[in-house]
């Protein structure tokens, strides 16, 4: 299976920022998604900005994030999370909250948001996505990341009479 996202290196521009806001619940998980997300990035936009935002769970990502994109108004931002369930419905709700509000923020601010504040059973699940190679979310986040960077600066290239709010991120 071949992976639709390219591992080139990316040449942005040195005032692209990507922003990285994370959970610090489920430290040791979290840590690892980070830690493999700014690894990745350095590798494919070596020339970016990476700043890494640290919040205490999930469900203040959504806030914190909002904040950043209207006091910053970085080029990208990266939500990461884990949420394990239990025996309640409380991730699950945690979960439809947060996913509504980054998709929600990505439409209005008109910026990539990637998502993976992962909803996962256990810590078999979270082991093998936050800090195992093949399914590891940090890494597949930062592909996104510079992916949708490079589309949305293809999307600016092709309206170049619209006045874009992501055109001042990317330049």
């Amino acid at each position: 299976m071949s992976n639709a996202l390219s591992l080139k290196p990316r040449i942005f521009s040195p005032k692209a920022q990507i922003c990285i806001v994370a959970s610090k619940f489920n430290e040791t998980f979290t840590d690892a998604l980070v830690e493999n997300a700014v690894e990745e990035l350095k590798s494919l936009a070596p020339h970016s900005r990476i700043k890494v935002i640290r919040v205490p769970g999930a469900f203040e990502i959504p806030g914190v994030a909002s904040t950043i994109i209207e006091r910053d108004r970085p080029s990208c931002l990266i939500a990461l999370g884990l949420i394990i369930r239990g025996s309640t419905a409380h991730a699950d709700h945690i979960g439809r909250s947060v996913t509504d509000a980054l998709q929600t923020l990505s439409i209005q601010k008109h910026l990539p948001i990637i998502h993976e504040v992962l909803l996962v059973e256990d810590d078999k699940q979270a082991y093998a996505r936050c800090i195992g190679s093949q399914l590891n979310r940090g890494r597949e986040a930062a592909r996104t990341a510079t992916a949708m960077m490079d589309l949305y600066l293809e999307l600016e290239r092709s309206m170049p009479n619209q006045s874009s709010p992501t055109s001042k991120r990317h330049a």
